[in-house]
């Protein structure tokens, strides 16, 4: 079989770029994180693997891989991936969709206990030496909703189901869920602000794309019951932050859980810091033990398929962005 030409666009001192040595012998492997690291193989490209590196590094070395024939993103979300030029291509695009879904389905349960138990007021309770007995909250009984119904929004809707919670869903094509055994309500795009009266618990599971960015500001928020909790664990520009911070610092909604924003890390001073209904995780809930080492699993599973001429798993509908 013909040697191939592997980039991979990351920093080289990861240690589970070590697994790519599982490769045939024949697998010409360049690694990088800046341009010029590729000068002399990026004519040579056949396959690019973007290792958890920015869309400019793969934008910079696209004009020069005159004869690539597939990108693989390790991350789930492809806005690190996607620009014009790629999606107007032939070049398929696949990423790691699936791989983070359980953990952060845990994350969200743990979010939604944490708000209807109140464990803040028990921690500040502690800490301050009280005896502070309170009534909690029942989440059975309560609506979950689930904004982008993908492999997130199903993996959520299990474990929530266990709870004895009742779920709703919103997709852009809402006929593929309609006989899902975990859902009792599935909404289309249209039906947004229905879905938004009814949650006790909205969780954002959607892929950022042009459709989504800025989806949920402030007259949406407002339609949200002033006892809802935000759960974001999809991309953080889907939900406009000042508009977000303004409806937690008024008590317009009760809180929110977040494991994404506009800027990461989130800069120093930002007000969610200081906010007593905030749940701030810094992007790690899907960082599971070995998580990477899965990823780069899926990636060489994929590398074989590609070698053998088969279907590639996880193949990105590039114009529509996941």
């Amino acid at each position: 079989m013909a040697e191939l030409t592997l980039l991979v666009l990351g920093d080289p001192a990861e240690r589970e770029l070590a697994l790519l040595e599982r490769l045939p012998e024949q697998t010409r492997i360049v690694v990088g994180d800046r341009p010029e690291a590729f000068a002399d193989a990026a004519p040579e490209a056949d396959v690019i693997l973007c290792w958890f590196s920015r869309r400019e590094l793969l934008e910079a070395i696209w004009p020069h891989a005159r004869r690539l024939r597939w990108v693989h993103s390790a991350s789930a979300g492809v806005e690190n991936v996607l620009f014009p030029a790629l999606i107007e291509s032939p070049v398929p695009v696949t990423n790691s969709r699936g791989l983070y879904s359980d953990s952060l389905a845990e994350f969200v349960m743990g979010a939604v206990l944490f708000f209807a138990k109140d464990f803040a007021r028990m921690i500040r309770s502690r800490q301050a030496g009280l005896w502070d007995p309170f009534d909690v909250e029942l989440i059975e009984d309560r609506w979950l909703g689930i904004l982008g119904f993908g492999d997130i929004g199903h993996a959520v809707a299990r474990r929530a189901r266990a709870f004895g919670m009742h779920i709703a869903a919103l997709r852009r094509r809402p006929e593929l869920s309609r006989e899902h055994s975990d859902v009792e309500r599935v909404y289309g795009p249209d039906a947004l602000h229905e879905l938004l009266e009814l949650s006790d618990y909205l969780v954002i599971s959607l892929p950022l794309t042009p459709e989504t960015r800025g989806l949920l500001g402030e007259a949406e928020l407002a339609r949200m019951k002033p006892t809802a909790v935000l759960i974001n664990v999809g991309r953080g520009p889907v939900v406009r932050e000042d508009a977000l911070v303004r409806a937690l610092q008024q008590g317009r909604i009760r809180g929110a859980a977040l494991d994404v924003f506009d800027r990461e890390p989130l800069p120093e001073g930002h007000p969610f810091y200081a906010l007593d209904n905030v749940l701030l995780s810094p992007h790690c809930a899907d960082h599971f033990p070995g998580w990477k080492r899965r990823a780069m699993e899926l990636f060489l599973d994929n590398f074989e398929r590609f070698r053998q001429g088969l279907p590639l798993r996880n193949l990105v509908d590039k114009r529509l962005g996941y």
